[in-house]
C-alpha cells in the first residue's frame, strides 16, 4: 500500500528527538509490537523488530550500533548477528528479518507505522 493510501490513524506518535541517544538504541511499544528505534549520527531515525529472531528475546534496542560499508547496522547482544537498521534484515542470514517500522518527524515528535516492505 503506498504512503498515500495509508490512514493517518496508521502512524503512531512515540517520543520527542531529543528522548533518543544517538547510536543507542531505544525500545517502544507500537500498537502491541515491541520496536527498537535508533538516531544515527546524522539524526536520521530507523526503526526494526525489537525481537532478536534467533532467540525470540527482546533485546535488539540494546544491541550495538555500527555499519557495514554504508549500511548502518545493529548487532544483536547476545548472539551478535548483525541486521540492517533500513531493511531489517540479517547480513549474516539473509533469509531472516527483525521486520522494518517506517519513521517520520513532525514538530521534533517520532512517528512510527509498521512497513508493509
Amino acid at each position: 500500500m503506498s504512503a498515500a493510501l495509508v490512514p493517518e490513524t496508521a502512524w503512531t506518535a512515540v517520543c520527542t528527538v531529543d528522548r533518543l541517544w544517538v547510536d543507542r538504541g531505544a525500545a517502544a511499544l507500537v500498537d502491541g509490537e515491541q520496536v527498537a528505534l535508533f538516531r544515527l549520527a546524522d539524526d536520521e531515525i530507523l526503526a526494526v523488530g525489537h525481537r532478536d529472531p534467533f532467540t525470540g528475546a527482546n533485546v535488539i534496542a540494546r544491541g550495538l550500533v555500527g555499519s557495514r560499508g554504508d549500511v548502518p547496522t545493529v548487532a544483536s547482544p547476545l548472539h551478535k548477528q548483525v541486521f540492517d537498521l533500513r531493511t531489517g534484515r540479517c547480513l549474516d542470514d539473509p533469509e531472516v528479518s527483525l521486520g522494518r517500522w517506517d519513521v517520520r518527524v513532525v514538530d521534533d515528535v517520532v512517528w512510527l507505522r509498521r512497513s508493509d516492505a
